[in-house]
């Protein structure tokens, strides 16, 4: 772990260059294997695990390039899921829905990535699991998945002994923080969408139960929980309204970190953080993942001088307020996210001379 304050990191997903993007979607097309497919993208690790160490970020990932999109690595996982391609932005984006019952077919994805970044760095590296409760929301539909999984639930429920096999198969790998992300449970507070449940607040405690139960009982590791009103990249997000539907919740989740976006209007206020409990670390996103304009050192300073009014600088990790790449085909230009993130570098060196 970083030894000085206001270590910076990203999120997960970094932007794909064309090849890339051209790849996923050649193995979606051609049926490739997973091992087939890992074996071009290891060779690519390398040059999106540099970009992050110049820009100077202190926690790295492999930018999430070997995943079709941030929550697909589940697909890799098991079979079970029907997999095509939808045209998004005048790209295709690959898009998974469960149809058969799952059969777990290729364990320890997770620590293979691990194991792949490792080989290319020295820095402290992360790698970000999503949710159950987010695959539910986005891979089970009703008239694909109900012969397998009768219900939301079901399905949702089945996935938990799979992502906590991927998690211990991290920890044994060595790996000290595991990210989840799970940007379903913020749009929980959107006071339209909270309007769609029956019993919203059973609804919050759920998605928060789900984690705690793969968790439970693991040593040894650093959990952190990234929330966000998801990002369509250029399209911008999705829901409105501030964490404080669901900041009781939060407080009952066994992590150790939560990793809050700020950097945009919706957000709210970050008094908010006051409201949480002592036992968390706090990740601010304070760069816009999702603008072209880039954030400048100063900017980044201001965001961070605002959340030291309620977060004392030893808990704050610093990040942008997403993935730039979330979906296969984000339009996000790889250099527009480098300037970023030596921004965000740049703005944490300001904040250590000031305050370390």
């Amino acid at each position: 772990m970083p030894s000085q304050i206001f270590p910076t990191t990203v999120v997960g997903s970094m932007p794909r260059s064309q090849h890339i993007k051209d790849l996923v979607n050649q193995q979606v097309v051609q049926k490739t294997s997973v091992s087939e497919f890992q074996q071009v993208i290891d060779q690519a690790i390398p040059y999106i695990v540099q970009i992050q160490e110049i820009a100077g970020i202190d926690i790295v990932s492999d930018g999430e390039w070997g995943r079709k999109s941030y929550i697909g690595i589940i697909a890799d996982i098991c079979s079970g899921f029907d997999l095509t391609t939808r045209e998004v932005n005048g790209e295709q984006q690959t898009w998974h829905t469960v149809q058969n019952v799952l059969k777990v077919i290729n364990p320890g994805q997770a620590a293979n990535e691990a194991k792949r970044l490792k080989q290319h760095t020295n820095k402290d590296i992360k790698i970000a699991l999503p949710s159950p409760y987010l695959l539910g929301e986005r891979m089970w539909d009703k008239e694909v998945s109900i012969n397998a999984y009768p219900s939301k639930k079901n399905f949702t429920e089945s996935l938990i002994p799979i992502i906590r096999a991927e998690l211990l198969s991290l920890r044994d790998e060595g790996v000290t923080i595991a990210q989840f992300d799970d940007p379903q449970l913020c749009l929980l507070a959107d006071p339209d969408i909270s309007k769609t449940f029956d019993d919203i607040g059973n609804e919050i405690d759920y998605s928060i139960d789900i984690l705690n139960r793969i968790v439970d009982g693991i040593e040894g590791m650093k959990f952190a929980l990234h929330l966000c009103r998801r990002n369509k990249g250029r399209g911008g997000w999705v829901g409105q309204g501030d964490y404080e539907p669901i900041i009781p919740a939060l407080n009952n989740l066994n992590f150790n970190m939560l990793m809050l976006e700020f950097a945009i209007q919706p957000a709210g206020d970050k008094r908010i953080l006051s409201s949480l409990s002592d036992k968390f670390d706090i990740g601010l996103g304070c760069v816009d993942c999702r603008s072209s304009h880039i954030d400048t050192p100063e900017e980044i300073v201001e965001r961070v001088e605002e959340a030291l009014n309620f977060v004392t600088a030893d808990k704050l990790y610093l990040h942008p307020d997403c993935g730039f790449a979330p979906g296969s085909a984000a339009e996000i230009p790889i250099d527009e996210a480098y300037m970023k993130l030596r921004n965000l570098s740049l703005a944490a060196k300001i904040l250590r001379e000031k305050y370390g």
